[in-house]
């Protein structure tokens, strides 16, 4: 990434703090000025680029205007060296730092529904580059400060990916922190993007979700395997079709049961396919919003009498109009019997799916065996939850899929060697049939070991670091890795 373009992206994260932050989508800075989101991404960069610069106790003057140059900002090296002093900053703390940013982002993606979290993937790679023109600023890059760069991605990848995977309620108010006195003056040229600058880098995202139903179709069908899925969930979008349609022309109303259980092992695609979900039904009219409210028994149960059914109907309030997700659903029932309200969270749950059958629809998620129980733990259950989808196990070649394309998310190529070798690595896991074997969250566990061996391999190298050796995965990355 050229310098000019480096900036242009580096103003872009800027403006999309300033923009959701004006819109009360921000971190709850303690530092009251204008747009404290803002101020805190200009914060976390400059603590970054510092613990780089500094990393050989001397910041020299093509580092000093670098950072000016690509914050767009104006300071001295006396502040700087204050700074250094007074925030006692170490890779942790820049880590910790850039992580709460990326919170930030990885939630805006969540609440425009992007599966590929286009927004906290630019900032990542953003950081990555920042990075590595600093680092050359002295004329090289050396080991430690490569090193740090590697770890300090491996860190947020994993962390978006863990955020992605984990879906929560978007744009929370995330506590952050700027020191009182953190004041830079800006440089007098306005340091905003012009429209023309904006496209240059990413285009604007707009308030809208932007995706057609058969854009919401295609993301389905491209998701790696779950090829039963797909053609149950086919067959049933055609009958809620076909249900709008009779409704249309006045034709008697068909009864269509749209809670559902998905039932399968870990990392099988559940959550992901129950986000989709849940905006294809907005924009076949079924959903009025088309959201996700993910949760789980430690949302819905109390350890209280009376405060079950409270938190379970505040969890069913806030997914009104959208689409309930509660994981591991049979751990509400799993201690039936006992001194355990997890049955009182069931009942409150179907007498509001009956009370609001029009207006929210509920997927419960587990293994299948222990689904089948849930269901039979209460008469009221089975009729809801009439379709039943199973989610099967990837197959080796599925998960070198995932692999392949967890790669490519991180800008990794694995060599040939490399790649043979992950493959007999999962058709073994797959064999072994381990209990602890959670498909897609192995791939992702496995590929941040791949990074971190990657990170150790080249903070060994001496001398300058090329963008193919930053980007390669060789065999001596993916061996030897073990996963519980």
């Amino acid at each position: 990434m050229a310098k000019t373009d480096l900036q242009l992206a580096v103003q872009y994260t800027y403006e999309l703090c300033g923009k959701y932050g004006s819109k009360g989508y921000a971190l709850k800075n303690i530092n009251k000025n204008g747009s404290p989101t803002r101020e805190f991404a200009r914060f976390a960069y400059l603590k970054y680029m510092l613990f780089l610069a500094d990393s050989n106790n001397i910041i020299n003057e093509a580092e000093v205007n670098f950072i000016c140059d690509c914050l767009n900002m104006e300071t001295s090296v006396q502040y700087l060296k204050r700074f250094l002093n007074e925030n006692k900053i170490s890779q942790k703390s820049v880590c910790d730092t850039l992580a709460q940013l990326l919170d930030f982002f990885t939630d805006i993606d969540i609440l425009y529904g992007d599966p590929s979290g286009s927004i906290s993937l630019l900032f990542i790679e953003t950081i990555n580059s920042v990075g590595i023109m600093l680092t050359v600023m002295d004329g090289s890059a050396d080991a430690f400060q490569t090193t740090a760069i590697a770890q300090i991605m491996v860190k947020l990848h994993s962390q978006r990916a863990a955020n992605l995977m984990h879906w929560q309620s978007p744009l929370k108010n995330r506590a952050a922190h700027v020191p009182k006195d953190f004041c830079i003056k800006a440089n007098s040229q306005d340091n905003t993007l012009t429209a023309n600058k904006k496209e240059d880098v990413k285009a604007e995202i707009t308030e809208e979700i932007p995706e057609t139903l058969d854009e919401l179709m295609e993301q389905l069908h491209s998701l790696t395997g779950l090829k039963r899925v797909k053609e149950e969930l086919d067959t049933l979008i055609n009958l809620i079709k076909v249900k709008k349609l009779r409704e249309e022309r006045g034709l008697p109303n068909l009864s269509l049961s749209l809670h559902m259980v998905f039932s399968g092992n870990p990392g099988t695609g559940k959550t992901t396919v129950a986000r989709l979900l849940s905006k294809i039904y907005s924009k076949l009219g079924i959903l009025r919003k088309g959201h996700l409210v993910e949760t789980d028994r430690s949302d819905l149960v109390s350890g209280y009498v009376g405060q079950t059914a409270i938190k379970t109907e505040k969890i069913i309030k806030a997914a009104m109009g959208g689409v309930l997700f509660i994981d591991e659903a049979y751990t509400l029932t799993a201690s039936a019997g006992s001194n355990d309200f997890g049955m009182e969270a069931v009942n409150t749950l179907l007498k509001e799916m009956e009370d609001h059958r029009d207006d929210f629809i509920v997927i419960v998620a587990g293994y299948p065996d222990e689904m089948e129980q849930f269901l039979e733990s209460n008469p009221g259950l089975n009729s809801r939850f009439r379709t039943k989808i199973l989610f099967e196990d990837y197959s080796p070649p599925e998960l070198m899929d995932i692999f392949k394309n967890m790669c490519k998310n991180y800008a990794l190529t694995p060599t040939k060697e490399a790649e043979l070798s992950v493959l007999k690595f999962f058709q073994k896991r797959c064999e072994e049939n381990n209990e602890n074997f959670a498909n897609a969250r192995d791939v992702r566990n496995f590929v941040d070991s791949a990074i971190s061996n990657q990170a150790n391999r080249i903070a060994k190298i001496i001398g300058d670091i090329s963008d193919d050796i930053l980007t390669s995965l060789e065999l001596s990355d993916v061996e030897n890795i073990i996963l519980n």
